[in-house]
């Protein structure tokens, strides 16, 4: 059995789980530019102690490329302790030698993983 049947999808802008991930649709080979992936763009995901998003990972995999590459984790810890909450986006620097795909799987201590992808193309 594959983790695969356990990632869920949706249109991100129905759906306040789906990563969104932002990036430009093309780059220059080797120059660098922001990756920011966010949950609840359009519809805020709830960031309680008993519902929230843990984390966000962000891959990379080269076009025709056989393994992804991590590019980033992200861990939210507080989740309303001591009224101290972390909100669902990270930002980092990256880059690209490759025209490739970006994937971004989050996970919902409720709802479990979900993800999204974004091709981008390197000039």
């Amino acid at each position: 059995m594959s983790i695969g049947k356990y990632l869920q999808t949706g249109d991100w802008k129905g759906e306040k789980h789906v990563p969104i991930i932002h990036v430009p649709d093309k780059i220059k080979e080797g120059e660098e530019f922001e990756l920011k992936v966010s949950i609840g763009d359009a519809i805020r995901h709830p960031n309680t102690l008993e519902h929230h998003i843990c984390w966000i990972k962000v891959f990379y995999v080269e076009k025709d490329g056989k393994f992804p590459v991590e590019l980033a984790t992200f861990n939210f810890q507080a989740h309303g302790e001591a009224g101290a909450f972390t909100e669902p986006v990270g930002v980092t620097q990256v880059k690209l030698h490759a025209t490739g795909k970006i994937y971004a799987v989050s996970y919902c201590n409720i709802h479990g993983l979900w993800e999204n992808s974004k091709d981008i193309t390197v000039e």
